[in-house]
């Protein structure tokens, strides 16, 4: 018979506690779930945990540990209700945020295991659940029960339920308390309007506030040049080697469309951090732009060797698809990254994008619909939505959404391009006319605003407007792909010229006849500048001839007219 087993049952619980903080530290997930599980049925009155180092587990009371370490090792193996269960009576701060937060990602989970198609962000289900949490955590934010981990989960819920002014307070909160918790000032980013109202938060005095400051410039867009300003600062200061700032900066130049900086900006980020996928869709976004479809095979095959699961590595794949023509297989991979993650910004406006070539009109509003849900400063998907009521020929409602698009980027030429078209429609065309000025004056992106404004002006009969106007867009070198564009502005100024007998009238029929196009109206147009510069000596010579036929000859008028016959006529 075998020798009584006999354990040291303090000293297995000391190497339980320190197994489990050595196995979170290097992400052993599953080993400290095993741990945890064993450790929680090890009771020992008057253990002190303190003496295995507990103190470093600041926020947890020594009666808590033991439920602490077995919910926590639960919520990182995904099991969010079992989480929840252990530490349900909990009072500490630490397990009573692990609590709300294990019911928070239960209820997600559940809602996003019973939508495949993520049809919806806001299913009725959930905003109920939701406002069942929002109801507890509310009662524990007037009892001021709530610390800066709390109070950030808090602000998500009311920004979920679209109580935004509350959200701010209750995300300001939060950051007061804890300026360390990144995710809260990621939360509260996006609620931010303008610039105005960033400068009027009371924000606290941290380190940490110029990352915020700077991110916030660059999703708002407009101040995008602000942005990276305030990030080369930041690595002036000491971060220089600090991806996440090179990254910002990138996300900047692609906002402003300067699309070689932008590129180049992300290549430096793959020298340095080669496993990176955080704004690798970005990147694909870019390289489409440039058509650069070899690049794109490479950043698709290289992102799937890193992780084909992440919604970046689907993003990359959907884009590659894209400038391939395969719509449908684009829409496949734009799906799986929203399966992954629902509010993946960039799949949802891609996604349209990609309904859209297809001309599942129904299908693009929905996706764009969806990516205002996630961001309402998404001008891409505003815009496409413009695009969409557009093309259905509903003009009233393509207008709004062209409104929204051109209040987030009121420097964008192209939401200025098609505000003014769809004014246009809309037969509003003062407003049409302010629109493609605008778009003028602050770059014309696409080349077109100058000729749209010429159009106008010859619609509404404004001659020197229009001819001014077709004089500045020709006069601009333009690529041969553009040549088609130029008949409009040629054949009016050469008709227009040709009226006044100006020598201009012979240059531009000269290049409406450089056109396959109009070569027979080119030279109908010569033609008449060729006979109305003859016509002058022509009706000269009519005039003699006429004049010369009336006047009777000098010798016959005295011949008939004698004296006798003058008596006679004066009597």
């Amino acid at each position: 018979m075998s020798e009584q087993l006999k354990f040291n049952l303090p000293q297995i619980k000391t190497d339980l506690i320190r197994g489990i903080k050595e196995c979170n530290l290097r992400g052993l997930i599953h080993s400290s779930k095993w741990l945890s599980e064993l450790n929680f049925s090890l009771q020992i009155p008057n253990f002190d945990a303190n003496t295995v180092d507990a103190g470093s587990y600041s926020g947890i009371t020594q009666d808590e540990f033991d439920n602490y370490f077995i919910a926590k090792s639960y919520f990182d193996t995904r099991e969010y209700d079992r989480a929840a269960y252990f530490v349900r009576n909990c009072v500490s701060s630490v397990p009573r945020f692990l609590y709300f937060y294990s019911m928070y990602m239960a209820k997600e989970k559940k809602r996003l295991d019973n939508s495949p198609d993520n049809s919806t962000l806001n299913g009725s289900a959930q905003l109920k659940d939701l406002s069942e949490l929002m109801s507890v955590l509310n009662e524990e934010y007037n009892h001021k029960n709530l610390d800066g981990y709390g109070l950030f989960l808090y602000g998500i819920i009311l920004k979920k339920l679209d109580l935004t002014k509350m959200a701010i307070t209750v995300l300001l909160e939060s950051v007061h308390l804890v300026p360390i918790n990144w995710s809260a000032w990621l939360e509260l980013s996006p609620l931010i309007q303008d610039t105005e109202h960033l400068r009027g938060l009371s924000l606290p005095k941290h380190w940490i506030k110029s990352f915020f400051i700077g991110h916030t410039f660059i999703e708002i867009f407009v101040v995008n040049e602000a942005g990276i300003s305030l990030f080369e600062e930041i690595q002036n200061a000491g971060f220089e080697k600090s991806v996440y700032a090179t990254s910002q900066i990138a996300i900047a130049y692609h906002n402003n469309r300067d699309v070689d900086r932008a590129i180049q900006m992300f290549q430096q980020i793959q020298s340095v951090d080669p496993f990176r996928l955080e704004n690798m869709d970005m990147y694909s976004n870019l390289l489409f732009v440039r058509e650069q479809k070899t690049e794109m095979a490479h950043l698709a095959h290289k992102a799937v060797e890193i992780n084909k699961y992440r919604p970046e590595t689907c993003c990359v794949i959907g884009n590659y698809y894209s400038i391939r023509g395969e719509h449908q297989k684009a829409i496949l991979y734009f799906q799986r990254a929203l399966k992954l993650n629902p509010k993946y910004l960039s799949a949802w406006t891609l996604m349209g994008h990609e309904f859209m070539e297809l001309k599942n009109t129904n299908a693009a509003i929905q996706s764009y619909r969806q990516a205002v849900e996630v961001n309402r400063r998404d001008f891409r998907a505003w815009y496409g939505l413009g695009q969409a009521y557009e093309i259905i020929k509903m003009p009233v409602y393509a207008l709004y959404y062209y409104k929204t698009a051109t209040q987030l980027r009121p420097y964008d030429s192209r939401m200025l391009h098609a505000l003014g078209e769809i004014y246009e429609k809309l037969d509003k065309k003062s407003n049409a006319l302010k629109c493609y000025q605008k778009a003028c004056n602050v770059g014309d992106i696409e080349g077109f605003a100058m000729l749209k404004l010429g159009n106008l002006y010859e619609k509404m009969g404004d001659q020197e407007n229009a001819v001014s106007s077709y004089k500045n867009y020709v006069n601009v070198e333009r690529s041969t792909s553009e040549k088609a564009s130029l008949i409009t502005a040629y054949l009016y100024l050469a008709n227009y010229y040709a009226e006044k007998k100006n020598d201009d009238a012979t240059h531009y029929a000269h290049k409406v006849l450089e056109l396959d196009e109009t070569k027979q109206e080119a030279k109908a147009i010569l033609k008449r500048i060729s006979s109305a510069r003859a016509k002058p000596e022509n009706e000269e010579d009519d005039i003699t001839e006429a004049i010369m036929e009336l006047e009777p000859e000098p010798d016959i008028l005295q011949t008939e007219t004698s004296g006798e016959d003058m008596d006679m006529s004066l009597a």
